[in-house]
């Protein structure tokens, strides 16, 4: 499994929230897609907070199983 905490600037990433998020905060998750990666943090600390990268190959693995 390819998942790693990030602790570096992650500036050029665009980041979004499930269409399922409220639009009043709440524990949500934040997601972006880079070329080899998946990066996901948390919508209430985006500045400072951890950011996890995890391989496409396991995040596709992830939604298909979420999905299901």
């Amino acid at each position: 499994m390819s998942m790693e905490r990030v602790n570096q600037n992650m500036g050029g990433l665009r980041w979004f929230k499930s269409s399922y998020s409220g639009s009043d905060g709440g524990d949500c998750v934040e997601v972006a897609v880079a070329h080899a990666s998946v990066h996901v943090r948390d919508s209430k600390a985006p500045a400072d907070g951890p950011v996890l990268r995890i391989g496409r190959e396991e995040w596709t693995a992830f939604v298909s199983h979420a999905s299901a």
